[in-house]
């Protein structure tokens, strides 16, 4: 079947990975900002990245017959430094005219800090100014459930389109919150700070699957971009049939992702991509 990964982090992974989910039916991945595994000192150092990821990473995925879109942003783990930050949004707008950039994302918070809530509320600022996509992170473990609801009390403040509002990471105890706002809502694959393909697919039975992206996030931390396919087989396995595992793992990234003109794949039924699609 075809498959999207919305969120996944190519930078930090190898030709290997490419091969192996096109050999399984991916078809696009969206790569959002990411920290680097330590905090950036140059704002010069993140314009380069964001070239990156919009102009080298498309030409490797492409070698697969993958297509390869990004996100711009400072993630929240790099939010600490205000003047930093704030150098680094006035050149984001740049980037919006590439032709493989969906919007601002990952922005979000980490650990809800002041200047972390400062340069998130810039971030959707200029996301509204400049009509694009939002993609949001929420913190991991033990403050996840903070973290979410201060987002989205920060996210009343702005004349926002729910409908353009992806809010990734959400797990059991914050997904009724966010569903209930209107916004879309991620689950992450990972093994140890998120959520487990057998715990997705609770979560899609039990509140449904509409507004709702999964993704693997592979990233340079323990993790593996085939975990969204143990995610599809449980799903399969449970019973529910390959279109309904069509509408969940592609044409659900489609219907978001497409509010950005530059995500121009279609929306898919079973019968027009063939007979052997399962």
């Amino acid at each position: 079947m075809l498959i999207i990964q919305p969120h996944y982090h190519a930078i930090a992974r190898t030709t290997q990975d490419y091969e192996r989910m096109a050999s399984a039916g991916v078809v696009a991945v969206a790569e959002p900002a990411f920290w680097a595994g330590f905090d950036r000192r140059y704002p010069e150092t993140f314009i380069d990245y964001f070239r990156q990821i919009s102009e080298f990473e498309p030409t490797r995925a492409a070698q697969y017959g993958i297509r390869h879109f990004c996100w711009v942003a400072v993630n929240p783990k790099e939010a600490e430094n205000p003047e930093l930050s704030r150098a680094v949004l006035a050149h984001m707008p740049e980037f919006f005219q590439k032709p493989t950039v969906l919007g601002v994302g990952e922005t979000g918070l980490h650990k809800a800090t002041k200047n972390e809530c400062e340069i998130f509320e810039a971030q959707v600022d200029l996301a509204l100014r400049f009509g694009q996509l939002l993609l949001i992170h929420t913190p991991h473990l033990e403050d996840k459930l903070y973290g979410t609801k201060r987002i989205l009390e920060i996210l009343k403040g702005f004349p926002l389109d729910p409908d353009r509002v992806w809010i990734d990471h959400v797990e059991e105890h914050t997904i009724r919150d966010v569903k209930d706002a209107g916004y879309w809502v991620g689950f992450t694959l990972y093994p140890i700070t998120k959520c487990s393909f057998k715990r997705a697919v609770d979560m899609l039975e039990r509140y449904g699957w509409e507004r709702t992206l999964v993704n693997s996030s592979a990233d340079w931390g323990p993790s593996d971009p085939a975990t969204l396919h143990d995610c599809i087989f449980e799903f399969r396995r449970r019973g529910h049939s390959l279109q309904e595992a069509l509408e969940v793992f592609y044409n659900n990234p489609v219907r978001f992702l497409s509010q950005n003109p530059k995500f121009d794949l279609p929306l898919v039924k079973l019968e027009t991509v063939g007979p052997n699609a399962g």
